[in-house]
């Protein structure tokens, strides 16, 4: 008989965001910040506790230094997860990694992948598609996972759509730092007495995506 797969459960996904978090904030908050600049759900490793782990640094890039405010740099990235302002300019900061983790939120949150061309032309992007309807606390729950069923409590979602919204907002400046969402998912941390055996469950962190660098002739390059 063939294994049935299950979806990840409301508190685990949670976890899973919280970890991914806490990696960020340590990047961008160590002797000598690091942008990661390609935060992507396939970049998400777990372990058999589902604890997060950030793999695949190949292009990270080194902060700002000084009174800087950004670092010039070529485009390149992953569809679906770059920062607008990153695609139109090539200037990388801290706030372009919060909003590819607002994406990577989204795709906890309703189960979808960032870029799916098998659907509708204007759900195919999941940031645009979902960003107006995050604070619309009634049609919020209609883009919530539905292989939750339901089991998941309702203002933990709403907290984590609010979360996921002002890591979307383009206005890079407004964005929370990821300490500020370390604080913001610790707690919503609720955890069952006894975790799903890996084997059982299918991750919800590493969706099949696009491939396609983002790169651009025009881009300065550092």
């Amino acid at each position: 008989m063939a294994e049935v797969l299950l979806p990840l459960p409301w508190s685990i996904r949670m976890k899973i965001a919280f970890g991914a978090a806490k990696g960020l904030a340590f990047l961008h908050e160590a002797e000598k910040p690091v942008i990661y600049r390609d935060f992507k759900t396939s970049n998400i490793l777990l372990d058999t506790d589902y604890n997060a782990k950030l793999s695949d640094f190949g292009l990270a890039k080194d902060g700002p230094e000084g009174d800087k405010s950004h670092v010039s740099t070529r485009i390149m990235g992953t569809y679906g997860y770059a920062a607008p302002e990153y695609i139109m300019t090539g200037h990388l900061t801290p706030r372009s990694d919060v909003y590819s983790f607002g994406v990577v939120l989204l795709e906890i949150l309703t189960g979808r992948k960032s870029l799916d061309k098998s659907r509708p032309a204007r759900e195919q992007n999941l940031a645009d598609w979902a960003l107006p309807l995050l604070k619309e606390k009634k049609k919020l729950l209609n883009i919530i996972d539905p292989r939750l069923e339901g089991d998941y409590p309702v203002k933990g979602v709403h907290k984590a759509a609010m979360l996921a919204y002002h890591c979307l907002n383009h206005n890079p400046k407004a964005r929370p730092l990821m300490r500020d969402i370390v604080d913001s998912l610790e707690p919503l941390q609720v955890l069952p007495d006894e975790a799903p055996t890996p084997k059982n469950f299918v991750t919800v962190v590493t969706p099949e995506e696009p491939k396609a660098e983002i790169q651009t002739k025009d881009s300065q390059c550092n």
